[in-house]
């Protein structure tokens, strides 16, 4: 697994979504270090650098994978921030590899459970995330997603921001680094096998097992953050996520923001992500 590290001092582990990798911190790595913190930030299974294996796709490996690299960097705990299906691998690492996790910082993120339930229940949910049966089909997926450049990329991303970065000039150039990176070999079908899992876990047992395997409260401090505009996890489903926090769970909704939180206000999630840490930590 490839990583970008800087700074010293108690291990925050930074963890990207789709469809991103390890540079989606770059904000935040310089001012958690200046914060006296060994910032990480980790290209995830399959993205950036990292290897891409045929298979291990699945919350169960994926969080192993989490787990295992705090362990490989030296330490035993770790403050874990997640964006997106970060976050979703955050929520899972601290319910199924709790030794390892000192917080969990949840951005663009419902919980596992308080998703599959809305997906059920709330047809506004349902057409939000209707990406996920789009993706299901074999190759065809892949072709759209890196077809002209990966130009999908950039829709993707145009359409989940919020007004004022979209708006704004950085976002040309840091949709050309994406694009890029989702035409790495073989990234766009690692990329794609998370949602997959996801799809086909719905009709077999490891799916159901996950399930019953979460549906627990985490026992470390939850920090989530939410952009209000948010058009992929809608701002009602995050909020349930609430069911699954214990003692010391802050939300936060963050107005004008989409669904790339620590992009979008890079400032804000870095003065809420410290000021959270300082005061978990025991």
């Amino acid at each position: 697994m490839h990583v970008a590290e800087l700074g010293t001092g108690p291990l925050v582990l930074l963890l990207h979504g789709f469809p991103e990798f390890w540079w989606s911190w770059r904000h935040q790595l310089p001012a958690l270090a200046a914060a006296g913190r060994r910032a990480v930030a980790v290209d995830l299974r399959g993205y950036g650098d990292s290897d891409k294996p045929p298979r291990g796709y699945d919350p169960w490996t994926l969080s192993g994978d989490v787990a295992g690299l705090v362990r490989a960097l030296g330490e035993r705990q770790a403050d874990l921030v997640g964006h997106d299906w970060g976050g979703i691998l955050s929520w899972c690492t601290a319910a199924l590899h709790p030794r390892v996790v000192r917080s969990v910082t949840v951005l663009a993120a419902a919980h596992p459970c308080a998703m599959g339930r809305a997906l059920l229940r709330d047809p506004a949910q349902r057409s939000a995330a209707r990406y996920l049966v789009s993706v299901q089909a074999p190759w065809w997926p892949e072709r759209d997603l890196t077809r002209d450049g990966a130009l999908l990329v950039e829709r993707i991303l145009r359409t989940g921001a919020g007004p004022r970065w979209c708006d704004s000039g950085e976002l040309t150039g840091v949709v050309q680094r994406y694009r890029e990176a989702m035409l790495i070999p073989s990234a766009a079908h690692c990329a794609l096998e998370y949602y997959r899992w996801v799809g086909r876990s719905r009709f077999r047992f490891d799916g159901r097992r996950l399930s019953r395997a979460v549906d627990r409260t985490v026992g470390v401090p939850v920090l989530q953050l939410h952009g209000a505009d948010d058009p992929y996890v809608l701002e009602r489903t995050a909020r349930r996520s609430a069911r699954w926090a214990g003692e010391g769970y802050r939300y936060e909704v963050l107005p004008g923001v989409g669904h790339f939180v620590p992009q979008e206000a890079p400032e804000r999630t870095t003065a809420l992500l410290t000021e959270f840490q300082c005061g978990s930590r025991p």
